[in-house]
This record gives structure tokens, C-alpha cells and sequence, in this order.
């Protein structure tokens, strides 16, 4: 086994879920990904935790969603393992990334709100989501299997500690802010209200890699168009070019050239999928290259993202309204010329730096 899988593990098991003795675990990774299920399962033996692991097949959902139609039941017996479970860890990896392409979206937006209350018992547990390198995603990033092998160890392999204190001093300017305004290029502007709501340090707890603050705006408060010019991969399709006008946080008007249809479909799921949950600000320079894998792309710095549907319970203070949805689907803007973003308006990043690195 490559010695940088037992790190990886390591690093799940001791900094993103501080496993304990006793804990109960549910490991869900693909069978490709058996190698870091073995170092993972070895870990839980040493620290006396007790696994459980479940092998994702996108095949199987494939399968099921296709043949499903547009009604699912929620799947209660899962949701009562979930309820007593203590932590969760999470490797995507598989042999083709566009395994669901031809899954209609309307039957995955049916089939996400009806496992919503299972996402929902999972995010209140201690969970950890990864990246297992595969030669499926080394295609998508147009990368060699070793190059991407070597790009996912490299990033999720970091000085955390180091990266906690560089992104605290963004938490900090944007915990004591009331209004975001971003400008990039001749199509974004936008602005809303982040007054009341907590800001968090993603510094690889929850997501490995880490490398983002993120918050969710005052649900009515969005206003203005934003063009996002980093595309994503959502259901093994790609979106392009996705641009988005809001009034009174709401979504509007939309287009996107390619995956348009999938896009609609996305902010149909539900009346929150229609409004952002979620600001973050990507920090981690060392995730410097687009992969299609959101996992990694919201992180990389110089960027912005901002995404359709729920909001983390997390980042909602006390009286303000939290949105919620089946979706949660991430955007990203390139900041890293002709751009700024403004805190009450003070510019605190300018074409990718902040004012903290020139102090």
C-alpha cells in the first residue's frame, strides 16, 4: 500500500472526525477505494472505534434512479443507522465520473428530497468528506493517474494548523461585517446581507481538503447578476458559463451555455433552490488548477463561490431565517483580476489579494 494512503487516513481519523475509542463508524467509499477502507478500518481497530462500511456504486444509482421515476420514499432504515452513528467518512472515486449523465434530472431532484431528513441526520454528526484519487477523475482533470495521485495527496496534506491562522484573519473581517459586495469583471455585481451570521474556518474538518471561509447570506438580501466563469460538474455533466440575476434573493433570471436544462432543473428542485445558503471564499493556493471536482475547486484561491439551496444550520445565527432545500449546488467565480470584494464597503480583496498579505 502507497505510504500516502496511511497518511491520508491519519489525517481523517486524527484531524477532520477526531475519532474515539468506542466511536461508531460508517465508512462509505467505492470499492476503488479499498485500499484507504483497509488503512482506515486498521485505524478504527488501534483507536478501539467500531466501523462499518458501506461501497458506493454509482452504477447501482444509477439504476435506481433511472428506473425510479420521479417518486421516492425516504429511506427510514438508513436515517436510523445514520441516527446512531457517531462519525462519517466519505471518499468519492469511481472509474466514470459521468456514470449518472443519462439519470433524468427530474428524478434526481425527486430522489434528493426525499433522502433530504438522512442529509440532515448525517450533517449533525462528526463526518469528513475526501477524495480518493481514481483514474475516472484523473480523466476529468485532465490529468495522468499519477499526476492526479499526486494532486490529491499534495492538497489534502497541508499544514492545517497554518492554514487555520492565514483564513482566520478573513473569518474575522467578515464575522465583523454586515454587507458583501462583489464586482468582477463587466458582469458580476452583487451585494447582500451577512448580518448575524457566523462565519466558518474550513480548514479540512468536515472537507478534506480544506481551504475556505464561508457563510450564508440574510435570505432576502441578494441582489444584482453574477456570471460564474469556473464551470462545474454537477450529475456527470458539465455547466458553463452560468449566469444568474437575483431581487430580493431570489433567482429570476438564468442561462447557462451548456447544461442549461440541467440547470433549471436544479433551481425547480424546491423554492430554496432558488436562493444562495452558502458564500465562501476560497483560500488555499495550493489547489491552483480547475479538476471539475467541487471538492477541490470552491478551495482554490482567488476564488469566490456562492451556491443554490441549503445552508448549513452552522452558519445561521440566532433569529435569522435559514434556508433550506434538497440542493446545495456550488458556483465559482475567478477573482484573481478586475475584481474586488467589499465588506461595508471596504475592499478587503483586490485581484486576489487581501489586504492582510500587504500589511
Amino acid at each position: 500500500m502507497d505510504s500516502r494512503i496511511r497518511q491520508h487516513a491519519e489525517t481523517i481519523v486524527d484531524h477532520s472526525v477526531d475519532l474515539q475509542e468506542g466511536d461508531r463508524v460508517v465508512i462509505q467509499v467505492p470499492k476503488e477505494a479499498e485500499d484507504l477502507a483497509v488503512a482506515l478500518h486498521e485505524l478504527c481497530g488501534e483507536r478501539g472505534a467500531i466501523p462499518i462500511w458501506l461501497a458506493h456504486s454509482q452504477r447501482a444509482s444509477r439504476a435506481y434512479l433511472r428506473a425510479g421515476g420521479e417518486e421516492y420514499e425516504t429511506p427510514d432504515h438508513q436515517q436510523a443507522l445514520f441516527e446512531e452513528t457517531d462519525a462519517f467518512i466519505i471518499a468519492r472515486g469511481g472509474p466514470n465520473v459521468t456514470e449518472t449523465s443519462d439519470v433524468p434530472p427530474e428524478n434526481n431532484a425527486a430522489y434528493k428530497r426525499a433522502v433530504r431528513p438522512v442529509q440532515e441526520e448525517r450533517l449533525s454528526k462528526r463526518w469528513c468528506l475526501t477524495q480518493f484519487p481514481t483514474s475516472g477523475h484523473a480523466q476529468l482533470a485532465g490529468m495522468s493517474t499519477e499526476g492526479y495521485e499526486n494532486f490529491v495527496w499534495d492538497a489534502v496534506s497541508l499544514d492545517w494548523e497554518a492554514q487555520r491562522e492565514f483564513q482566520a484573519q478573513m473569518v474575522d473581517r467578515l464575522d465583523a461585517a454586515d454587507e458583501v459586495r462583489i464586482v468582477a469583471g463587466e458582469e458580476t455585481d452583487i451585494r447582500f446581507s451577512i448580518a448575524g451570521n457566523p462565519t466558518l474556518n474550513d480548514y479540512a474538518e468536515k472537507n478534506l481538503p480544506g481551504g475556505e471561509v464561508f457563510t450564508s447570506p440574510v435570505v432576502d438580501s441578494v441582489e444584482g447578476s453574477v456570471y460564474f466563469d469556473v464551470p462545474l460538474y454537477r450529475q456527470g455533466r458539465k455547466i458553463e458559463d452560468v449566469r444568474l440575476t437575483f431581487e430580493d434573493g431570489e433567482v429570476v433570471d438564468h442561462s447557462a451555455e451548456s447544461g442549461e436544462d440541467l440547470l433549471t432543473e436544479i433551481l425547480n428542485t424546491d423554492d430554496g433552490a432558488r436562493r444562495i445558503g452558502e458564500f465562501g471564499v476560497g483560500m488555499n493556493r495550493a489547489i491552483d488548477q480547475v479538476t471539475y471536482n467541487m471538492l477541490f475547486d470552491e478551495k482554490m484561491g482567488d476564488t469566490i463561490h456562492l451556491a443554490v439551496g441549503s445552508a448549513y444550520k452552522d452558519t445561521v445565527g440566532e433569529g435569522n431565517e435559514r434556508n433550506e432545500s434538497a440542493e446545495h449546488v456550488d458556483m465559482i467565480v475567478d477573482m484573481s483580476e478586475d475584481s474586488r470584494i467589499e465588506l461595508d464597503g471596504d475592499i478587503v480583496q483586490q485581484d486576489g489579494t487581501f489586504v492582510f498579505e500587504e500589511e
